[in-house]
């Protein structure tokens, strides 16, 4: 299907820029979905088409492809944990040695954060994911080979390089390739394949030797990297450089042989033609006016999302559940157990219930999760109800663990991948990618510190901030289930303009 001579792709541009000169409501539709008789036909007809078929396997095949890499993104933070006696024993490493080796993952992750937008846009998303994967190849080959410290570190900042660039290109990708009604679903299942690669690997490296366990890391990274050439690239990005033939073509191929993609392939060639009139901006740019309401909701979720303590508490999980009269291993499992089934739900609520209840119910769960941690803490330290104090503490992380999953846990990326317009996708998914990871290790080695000054203060003030992401997402987040990315990135920019 030729689709370089529609008549009316100028008139409609045209009317959708007349229609989102107005700020609108986030909680209603964000664009109207009619613009004359023949349109409505056209709607009726396709929604009669999703109706009677079923999801195109090519569809899930792509985004089976694209979260290995999700895999490897999960399988590399898990992998520091297990392994740790090991290491440190068959290579004589001090606990300052090894602490290197863990956190400087995190470093490696935020280099490759800063590239990931440029390389994604330039190369395109399949080019971003493969670059990625030889940097982990190489990472686990060299954890995997090491005689010195030396080469664990080198190793550990590879895979942490690669990382960077996949917690950002896989999200984007999926969110592109998907229809709107399964965005959210397919986009969740990124999350949940990270969840899977730790938990495997936590299960693994109980059995496994250090060595064994960094060579298994190198199988999803080959999977991965030989199956990218069989899966098309993002229609969006395709239509972006200029490459509409590719574009219409990889968009027929997603939707199946049968499926009518006329009206999702024109609204993807307007949106990108008139946002390619606007210069393509780099970091500094994105704090224009019209990128404000996107930024302030991608970079304040991330914020929110690691300063409410997900990786302080995941470290300090066995020492409770120590102090609980539990065995450490009681404790993995345990964690694990409430982890994957909450990922799995929310995954299957994600275009059920919408983003901002997700959202709204994992900050509110989280917040409660601290808030019986941090009275646990306090009331230890008065000395009080000391046979309670211990089970309301292991109550109160695994009703955190188990909120965040559901929803604080997937949904930032999620929206991140939904709001920012093709021309500043890649800036901004940089920048968004980055606050994660500093956010992340900010957290990370502050929190014994934190910790030492004092544990139920530490509690109730990650319990404060996760109240306060109630209200950030009640005001701020926009409700983007069911709208085509088109129509979000419209409605942010009016959004924003009309604050001018």
């Amino acid at each position: 299907m030729n689709l370089s001579h529609i008549s009316s792709a100028s008139h409609r541009t045209q009317n959708m820029e007349n229609k989102t000169t107005e700020p609108n409501d986030f909680t209603s539709p964000l664009l109207p979905t009619s613009y004359g008789a023949h349109d409505v036909g056209v709607d009726f007809l396709e929604k009669r088409h999703n109706e009677a078929s079923s999801v195109p396997t090519t569809l899930i095949l792509t985004t089976l492809v694209a979260v290995f890499g999700s895999y490897v993104f999960g399988s590399a933070i898990g992998y520091s944990s297990p392994t740790q006696s090991g290491i440190m024993r068959d290579l004589n490493l001090g606990v300052a040695q090894y602490s290197i080796f863990g956190s400087i993952l995190t470093i490696g992750a935020m280099i490759g954060a800063v590239v990931s937008g440029r390389i994604a846009d330039y190369a395109g998303r399949r080019v971003a994911m493969g670059f990625s994967q030889i940097f982990c190849i190489l990472g686990w080959f060299a954890i995997t080979f090491s005689k010195i410290a030396w080469w664990l570190y080198v190793g550990r900042l590879l895979i942490g390089c690669g990382i960077g660039l996949l917690s950002y290109v896989v999200p984007v990708y999926v969110a592109e390739i998907t229809p709107k009604n399964l965005r959210g679903a397919f986009t969740a299942v990124h999350q949940l394949m990270i969840c899977c690669g730790m938990s495997l690997t936590y299960l693994i490296g109980a059995y496994a030797n250090w060595r064994i366990l960094a060579l298994i890391g190198i199988i999803p990274c080959l999977l991965q990297l030989l199956c990218l050439p069989f899966i098309p690239d993002s229609p969006r990005w395709l239509a972006k450089v200029g490459r509409l033939k590719e574009s219409d073509s990889a968009l027929q191929h997603l939707r199946g042989k049968n499926a009518d993609v006329y009206q999702e392939a024109t609204e993807i060639r307007d949106y990108t033609e008139a946002f390619q009139k606007q210069t393509e901006a780099s970091i500094i740019g994105l704090f224009r006016m019209q990128y404000l309401k996107s930024l302030i909701v991608g970079v304040g979720l991330m914020i929110l999302q690691q300063f409410g303590g997900i990786n302080g508490i995941v470290f300090y999980a066995n020492s409770i559940f120590i102090s609980s009269g539990f065995s450490e291993s009681f404790g993995t499992v345990a964690i694990v157990a409430v982890k994957i089934p909450m990922t799995s739900l929310g995954v299957l609520l994600m275009d059920k219930s919408g983003r901002r209840p997700l959202l709204l119910v994992s900050a509110v769960g989280t917040c409660l999760g601290c808030f019986l941690a941090a009275l646990s803490f306090f009331l230890q330290d008065l000395h009080k109800w000391k046979q309670v104090s211990p089970i309301m503490a292991l109550v109160g992380v695994l009703v955190y663990v188990g909120f965040y999953s559901i929803g604080m846990g997937a949904i930032p990326w999620v929206i991140m991948s939904e709001i920012f317009p093709i021309n500043v996708k890649g800036s901004a998914g940089s920048l968004v990618t980055l606050v994660s990871w500093l956010c992340s290790w900010i957290i990370s080695y502050a929190f014994n510190f934190l910790m030492n000054w004092s544990s139920a203060g530490t509690f109730f003030m990650f319990s404060a901030i996760c109240g306060f992401t109630v209200l950030f997402v009640a005001k701020l987040v926009p409700e983007t289930k069911g709208r085509t990315l088109e129509e979000i990135q419209a409605c942010m920019s009016s959004y924003s303009s009309a604050k001018k």
